[in-house]
């Protein structure tokens, strides 16, 4: 089926791969990810000042530990700073590793390296990272970042790459959850009803326990701890379609010919 996305964004093996025989470890040599830009096409007649890049990625190390990777960069155009250059002036390049356990997302190592930076000293500041280790990098982790690595106590290009990394870790809560009945050769008793019971199994089945949706509660206003979400949640209740399969897995549902209604969380059919 031709979904209308380019061999670029989308490998061609996975593209045609049915979802039972997409593999369960990914290549590291495989681009498995959208690389068209995000922002919206360049205005015509402006100038071009300036591009910051953030780039975090998650990986399963083991079924009790994450590794996260981030960087930031930021460049210049060609000619900006040196007329006669044709390339584009990295200015600042920072990357962070951490290893972070799982499920309690406590980092448990750290590694900062500065790849690009303005001046000799600045290099002094990576090693007061591994500060890192033992703190949560769920709830309170921005507070903290601020604590110890804000102003002249860290580099604010780090300390701001830091808090952009906080949210992955929060995601990987469902990405592992998805990742583990991958895996597993026996589902869990629900998960095994959801799939050969009715409508109201299935709704069973989309009710993820508590401890996978607790660390959205107030970080935005659907997750809002007395919004419609969380009590439906809290209660039980069985959790309609539009509700518990999310938009952009609903617009993919579709473009694969398949019923959102059907669709069961960590299942492969």
């Amino acid at each position: 089926m031709d979904t209308g996305h380019g061999s670029r964004r989308y490998p061609s093996d996975l593209r045609r791969a049915s979802a039972d025989r997409i593999p369960v470890c990914y290549g590291m040599g495989v681009d498995l990810f959208a690389d068209d830009p995000i922002l919206p096409a360049e205005p015509d007649e402006l100038e071009v000042l300036h591009d910051r890049e953030y780039r975090v990625r998650a990986y399963r190390k083991a079924d009790d530990l994450l590794m996260i990777r981030a960087a930031v960069r930021d460049q210049k155009p060609p000619g900006l700073y040196l007329e006669i250059d044709p390339d584009p002036l990295t200015v600042h390049h920072m990357q962070i590793e951490v290893d972070v356990a799982f499920p309690s997302l406590e980092i448990v190592r750290a590694e900062v390296v500065f790849e690009s930076h303005p001046h000799e000293q600045c290099t002094v500041i990576t090693t007061h990272y591994g500060e890192l280790v033992g703190l949560s990098i769920a709830r309170g982790f921005t507070h903290k970042v601020r604590e110890l690595f804000g102003g002249p106590r860290g580099c604010t290009h780090t300390t701001a790459l830091l808090q952009a990394m906080a949210p992955v870790a929060v995601q990987c809560f469902w990405s592992m959850q998805a990742s583990t009945a991958r895996r597993a050769a026996d589902q869990s008793s629900d998960v095994s009803a959801g799939a050969s019971g009715g409508a109201d199994s299935r709704s069973e089945a989309r009710r993820p326990g508590r401890e996978m949706w607790a660390m959205n509660l107030n970080t935005c206003h659907v997750w809002a701890e007395d919004g419609e979400v969380v009590r439906a949640l809290e209660a039980g209740e069985p959790m309609s379609v539009p509700m518990s399969v999310p938009v952009f897995l609903r617009k993919r549902l579709d473009e694969l010919g398949l019923d959102a209604a059907a669709w069961t969380p960590w299942k492969r059919d």
